[in-house]
């Protein structure tokens, strides 16, 4: 038998949903006591606290929400309540009614009520334009306001990104000293107007001093070291318990990428308090500590939430915005595209990025806002000029050597290379979220986080590589050496022909030196590090972003591989592959490149982009004549990666944590029925129905206290079992509370009917209520001989929470979202039970 409400009941043990929503701060309640949300409640789930949630109910329907009432009536569904009918009859949506239309927590909209209800709204402001002055300002207002919120969202996001950079720059610097002219300035910065900088050490200034020389008055030898090794540490650890302090304390739903919750919310989904504004202050701020704390994370994934934050906060200024769901996640894709603009500069690939991974549905004004609000953002991060570099990229290179044709054959090795990492750590770091949700691991989250950033700090301090931050890190690999550079990996030997250049002004291949071998074999450490640190640092309770960390493990193993390249082509390239295009003296292998392709594919085997990822790549390094090898690398790593299994991270990560989300990219590959799918199974009891007429109050009330489900069929009697519409259980206890409230004479024995006309009563009898407002008359059906696979089809396009199965008219079942998911995790052999929303 289908069961449609998800019961939430206080309990004493931590709940087994979602990590993101393992808190302290959880709520549940029942209808004794009706919740209306209001408008702005956004963050009504935070600011509650010693309750949790029980997820782990079979109970198996419809979210709850509200059938469409007269102000909603459109394609199709529900009409006007106003009918005419006896004096006394009761009408509870007169005037409408708190919580009706609205949804609960943990629910599903109804996408295509939430459009009809736009429609209608914009079609009556269409026609009253021409009545008045006013009406018409009204109209050039709501055609209007769209572009603004755009252009606020861009302006918030793009100014938070630049406070996020650069405190994170100072932060972070301040691990290994400070400026003495201001503690404000970071180490670059602090040097800038120093004239004391020598070339060889043109990152040292007398302004700046690590903390050895504050406490010993020297920064040479055994105890100096030892000191600013303990000082990185103890700061490291200050950081990261701040962090997860801050976000158990005050908004556990900022822990995370937020990627999968956004996709899941994008979908239709309702996590109330996970985009409000105690969450958007709270992950702004960890954000940057996590950031700071030197942990294997980024900052763009949550850069994203923090821009969607920043949207549904500012729809609220907007009334057609605040009261559609549907506009709203419109405005929220185009949000998701100004967070990857702002993390990594890139505006275009930003839009590409919402449009391929993130967004369910996305019509072509919501790519042109899209664009809009990136540009904005874009020009709002270039204003601040956080990366003290003019430039909006965020690691800009200026390769000189063309590539060859030969050179495909490493690019798409890097690709193979990229997609076996994406898979591995897949797989890798699922396996430890699963232990972390199933075992005590989940209790001591605070002692997770401290045990990895000491790890994380002790092994990475004595590497340079792996001291740095990702950002500088993949800047240094991406980076093509110069006659000016002193770093270790342009440590090169001076050979006859170094006089010679190649093509512009790059310098000719060189033999590699000392500090070459030397930054070689710190990157291969700092390389198995990176693998397995990301892996437990993914997924704890601060916030975390996988793009650069995955993008590092990939730039070192494509320097590397260029490195190999280069000295192979140096000592041998009289060898047929390199004969004809590689000459003695010439500059043939650029491993600045290499690095540059190797980010890219693994990046692309982790989360399966592809278009969006090369726009990203050569909008992050101005490198556009590149794009075919970065084209290659990134089809090869999914492809590699897609044998090993179809889900990329973020995917991965919404099956874990059982959210109600239909995958667009996935195929339904069965030969089931909906049938063979719906609810009730032949050995269930019957389907609970409410009849068009002839039920009184009382039996209303009795059947909705004893059943969990949130809606009911209505059939015109429990004989024929013809279809007439659905009603849901919310609307029901509405209005009806409501109408023994305001109006008098309604008592149990009042008869409730759905027809249009009210049904003979005695004259004696206590007025009937009238309840054919709140019923969708029009409720999406099915035949039972349905294939399956375009029921699933219906609900993806539609993005249906039930449909109705039925026989030639006759109502037979209900399927729900959740009966879907089930039925294809039963089918891809995994546990149904899993599906724990919805």
């Amino acid at each position: 038998m289908p069961q449609f409400l998800m019961n939430r009941k206080h309990a004493d043990g931590s709940y087994t949903g979602s990590k993101a929503m393992e808190k302290s701060g959880y709520c549940g309640g029942s209808f004794d006591g009706i919740y209306y949300p209001s408008d702005d409640d956004d963050d009504e789930m935070v600011d509650i606290a010693g309750a949790t949630l029980d997820f782990s109910s079979s109970d198996d329907v419809p979210p709850l929400s509200s059938g469409p009432h007269d102000e909603y009536s459109g394609g199709g569904r529900a009409g006007s309540m106003n009918g005419h009918g006896p004096g006394k009859l009761v009408d509870p949506l007169d005037d409408p009614l708190p919580g009706v239309g609205t949804y609960e927590d943990f629910n599903t909209i109804d996408w295509v009520r939430e459009k009809s209800k736009d429609r209608d709204r914009h079609r009556e402001i269409t026609n009253n334009r021409k009545q008045s002055t006013l009406a018409l300002l009204i109209s050039l207002s709501d055609a209007f306001s769209g572009w603004l919120l755009m252009l606020l969202v861009g302006l918030m996001a793009g100014a938070l990104a630049g406070g996020i950079d650069i405190t994170a720059h100072w932060l972070t610097d301040m691990k290994e000293g400070v400026c003495l002219a201001g503690f404000w300035f970071n180490h670059e910065h602090c040097c800038w107007t120093s004239n004391e900088t020598t070339f060889l050490e043109r990152d040292r200034c007398p302004q700046w001093q690590s903390w050895a020389e504050l406490i010993t008055g020297t920064s040479e030898g055994a105890f100096a070291y030892i000191v600013n090794y303990l000082m990185y540490l103890l700061w490291a650890l200050f950081f990261s318990f701040l962090a997860v302090t801050l976000v158990r304390a005050f908004a556990p739903y900022a822990c995370g990428s937020g990627i999968p919750e956004i996709k899941t919310i994008l979908s239709g989904f309702i996590i109330r308090g996970y985009l409000g504004k105690w969450t958007l202050i709270v992950k702004t701020i960890t954000l940057v500590l996590a950031v700071s704390s030197g942990l294997s994370l980024g900052k763009e994934g949550p850069l994203v939430h923090v821009a969607c934050c920043c949207a549904n906060i500012l729809c609220h200024l907007f009334t057609k915005y605040r009261k559609n769901e549907a506009k709203r996640r419109e405005v929220l894709s185009a949000a998701a595209a100004v967070g990857v603009s702002v993390a990594f500069g890139a505006p275009i690939g930003g839009v590409l990025f919402s449009l391929e991974e993130v967004s369910y549905y996305f019509p072509l004004k919501t790519l042109w806002r899209s664009f809009f609000a990136a540009l904005v953002a874009a020009f709002t991060l270039r204003s601040i000029n956080p990366f003290g570099n003019s430039r909006l990229v965020l690691f800009y290179v200026e390769f000189h050597a063309p590539w060859h044709l030969v050179e495909l054959a490493p690019f798409i090795l890097l690709g193979i290379f990229g997609g076996l990492w994406g898979a591995l750590f897949i797989k890798a770091n699922i396996a430890w979220c699963r232990i972390r949700k199933t075992t005590r691991l989940g209790q001591y989250s605070v002692t997770e986080v401290l045990v990895v950033t000491a790890v994380t700090a002790l092994v990475a301090f004595p590497n340079s590589y792996t001291r740095m931050s990702g950002a500088e890190l993949i800047s240094e690999l991406f980076n093509d050496c110069s006659l000016l550079d002193s770093s270790q990996l342009c440590g090169y030997k001076q050979s006859n022909t170094t006089s010679e250049t190649g093509v512009g002004n790059s310098l000719a291949d060189r033999p590699a030196g000392d500090g070459v071998y030397t930054a070689l074999w710190q990157l291969a450490l700092a390389l198995i590090f990176k693998i397995l640190i990301t892996v437990i640092t993914f997924g704890m309770k601060v916030p975390s972003g996988l793009f650069i960390p995955s993008m590092a493990v990939g730039a070192i193993a494509g320097r590397l591989l260029g490195v190999g390249m280069e000295q192979l082509a140096y000592y041998n390239h009289d060898w047929f592959i390199f004969r004809g295009w590689c000459s003695p003296g010439a500059d043939c292998i650029t491993p600045g490149l290499y690095a540059m392709v190797g980010a890219a594919a693994c990046l692309g085997g982790v989360t399966r982009m592809t278009v969006s990822l090369v726009v990203i790549m050569f909008e992050l390094t101005g490198g556009l004549e590149y794009i075919v090898p970065l084209m290659a690398a990134t089809m090869t790593s999914k492809w590699v990666a897609d044998a090993f299994g179809r889900e990329g991270i973020y995917e991965a990560h919404i099956r874990l944590n059982g959210y109600p989300f239909l995958e667009p990219k996935e195929e339904f590959e069965h030969s089931s029925l909906a049938v063979d799918v719906m609810r009730p199974r032949r050995s269930d009891p019957a389907l609970v129905t409410l009849t068009q007429e002839g039920m009184t109050v009382g039996e209303v009330e009795v059947l909705v206290e004893n059943t969990h489900f949130s809606g009911f069929p209505v059939v015109v009697s429990q004989d024929s079992q013809r279809l007439v519409g659905f009603v849901l259980r919310r609307d029901l206890l509405i209005s009806i509370d409501n109408a023994r409230k305001r109006q008098e004479g309604v008592v149990s024995a009042s008869q409730v009917f759905f027809s249009e006309h009210a049904p003979h009563h005695a004259a004696d009898a206590p007025p009937p209520l009238r309840l054919r407002g709140i019923m969708d008359l029009s409720p999406f059906t099915v035949t039972d001989h349905t294939p399956m696979d375009i029921t699933v089809d219906i609900f993806r396009k539609l993005g249906l929470r039930q449909c109705l199965v039925t026989h030639n008219g006759k109502l037979l079942g209900i399927i729900t979202k959740k009966d879907i998911l089930k039925h294809m995790a039963q089918m891809a052999n995994r546990d149904p039970d899993s599906i724990l929303f919805n």
